[in-house]
């Protein structure tokens, strides 16, 4: 149980940098978009700012679940690379199903799966957040008739 736990929190330690490195290029790219003044609080600019920082954090986060997967065909799991992901994507996903479950041997690299799914998602949740205030100050401050 310890090598399981060991690899488990190096399994976080690495999703915790992909997630960081794609935080990182969604904060240089929206910086550098706001001083070139290229985003627009629009409705269309605020919905196309929305989805597109959405869909790159969760391209982030299914990378991290395909790694996951990965690692459990490597711990001989898994045969093929589509059951690993689905059982990877239910544990990220916190869902927990339990149709598909991991011998008794690897069976706690689930629950760290888990754990690193939930940090994950809140991490996502609270950068879509910021972004959507900044989205919402930018507007506040550009509507017609403002007083200054």
């Amino acid at each position: 149980m310890a090598d399981n736990l060991i690899v488990g929190l190096m399994m976080i330690v690495a999703c915790v940098v992909i997630q960081c490195i794609v935080v990182s290029f969604l904060v240089r790219t929206l910086v550098g978009m706001e001083r070139r003044q290229t985003i627009r609080a629009t409705m269309f600019g605020t919905t196309w700012i929305l989805i597109w920082v959405t869909l790159i954090m969760m391209a982030g986060n299914l990378l991290q679940m395909a790694l996951w997967a990965e690692l459990f065909i490597v711990l001989g799991e898994f045969e093929a690379f589509a059951p690993a992901f689905y059982h990877s994507v239910v544990n990220f996903a916190t869902l927990g199903y339990g149709d598909i479950v991991m011998s008794e041997q690897n069976r706690v690299l689930g629950g760290l799966e888990e754990a690193n799914g939930v940090l994950m998602f809140g991490l996502t949740t609270s950068v879509l957040f910021t972004v959507l205030g900044a989205l919402m100050r930018q507007a506040w401050q550009t509507r017609p008739g403002r007083d200054t």
